[in-house]
């Protein structure tokens, strides 16, 4: 059955507090002095995590929709990405504020020097224009398609977000392994879709067209 929409906002909502838990949380063991003997490490690190995941969370939507029949889910995958980027957001705060103390000479040095945090840096750039983005006037102004198209920028930024994580862990990589083992999961389904799509079109005796010298061609698949 489809929630309405009175239904839909207290889903919303429930999933909005749901989604700031780990942001409160973090903040109420870093006033307690719960985050280990080195806190600011600890935090850097859950944020970074809780990043991946809801980017996760986020491919996950679009395969939970198509298996599951459950349409209306789509509604709650903007709301998932930006808390995705809020959380990069955070990650990336933490290392500027409480780990280099807004050293920036020292922090243009870490980027440059150090691949993991360069990686992670390119990455939250990556993010910043989809987080801009995610909302109706921008679906609008760019169009369906641009907006599309830009927003398939999740699938690079995922497995950027795996390397990131995997090139920062020095012994155990179990943690980075199943994010990513997850992350090529989720796109490769995407890839056979869009494999499995081509091959109907092809049997369906659909022709591309391809414009040339002004005149609209066909082109015969062999």
């Amino acid at each position: 059955m489809t929630p309405n929409s009175r239904q839909i906002n207290g889903l919303k909502f429930a999933l909005f507090a749901v989604c700031l838990s780990p942001a409160a949380l973090l903040m109420r063991d870093l006033q307690l002095d719960q985050l280990g003997a080195n806190p600011i490490e600890a935090l850097t690190r859950a944020s970074g995590e809780w990043t991946l995941r809801f980017l996760l969370i986020t491919l996950a939507i679009t395969p939970l929709r198509k298996y599951s029949g459950l349409h209306w889910i789509l509604r709650f995958r903007r709301m998932l990405g930006l808390f995705a980027f809020a959380y990069g957001v955070m990650h990336l705060t933490t290392y500027i504020w409480l780990d280099q103390f807004f050293d920036w000479p020292a922090i243009v040095r870490d980027i440059y020097k150090r691949p993991f945090i360069t990686v992670g840096f390119a990455a939250l750039v990556l993010m910043a224009p989809l987080a801009f983005t995610s909302n109706s006037l921008a679906i609008r102004q760019l169009g369906g398609r641009r907006w599309q198209a830009l927003h398939r920028a999740i699938y690079p930024i995922s497995l950027l977000g795996c390397l990131h994580f995997w090139w920062l862990v020095k012994k155990d990589i179990t943690a980075p392994l199943i994010y990513t083992l997850i992350t090529v999961a989720l796109l490769g389904l995407r890839a056979w879709w869009r494999e499995q799509e081509r091959r109907k079109q092809l049997a369906g005796g659909y022709l591309p067209k391809q414009r040339l010298n002004g005149k609209i061609i066909k082109i015969v698949a062999k």
